[in-house]
Formats: structure tokens, sequence, C-alpha cells
């Protein structure tokens, strides 16, 4: 009986900088995927960009996990528009 071939995803998500890129990763990498023997994920920052890739054992999965990450990525990308350094100067001016 041959293995289940596995559907491999990978994406890039542009941020303002490295340090962005790497918030998101640390934030994002907490959580571990709930099925693990069904969904491998690797994250990495790669100049401004977080890359993300997924291995899942079914097409549904790969939707699923891919859906999940995005989600949890624009969270990040919010939070860090309305917390982060930028923010900090936009107060600073507009006082």
């Amino acid at each position: 009986m041959s293995e289940t071939p596995w559907h491999t995803v990978t994406i890039r998500v542009p941020f303002a900088s490295p340090k962005h890129a790497t918030i998101a990763m640390q934030v994002i990498d907490v959580d571990p995927e709930l099925q693990r023997e069904a969904v491998k994920r690797t994250l990495t920052v790669d100049g401004n960009d977080l890359v993300a890739s997924f291995a899942t054992s079914t097409v549904r999965l790969a939707r699923l996990t891919t859906n999940g990450f995005l989600e949890n990525v624009d969270l990040v990308a919010r939070t860090i528009g309305e917390f982060g350094e930028d923010s900090e100067r936009k107060q600073v001016i507009s006082k």
C-alpha cells in the first residue's frame, strides 16, 4: 500500500520591516497545529516577509490551515498597525 501524498502550500506575507515579520512569526508560532500528524507547519522570516509552508494530508486540511493562518496574520498585522512603533509616532505627532 502506498503512502498518502502530502499537499503543500507556501505563503509569503510582506510586512513593513523584518522586525514586524519576526513579531508575527513569534506570535503565530506559539499555537501548535491542532492535527499535528496531518499538518506540518514551518514559519520563517525572509527579509520583510513572513514565509509559511504547510504540508497537509488532505486538500481540505490545506484550505482550512491556510484560512486559519491568514486570519491570524490579519489579526497580528492589524495589532501591529494599531499598537506598533508607527502608531506611537502618530500619537506623538497628533498631540
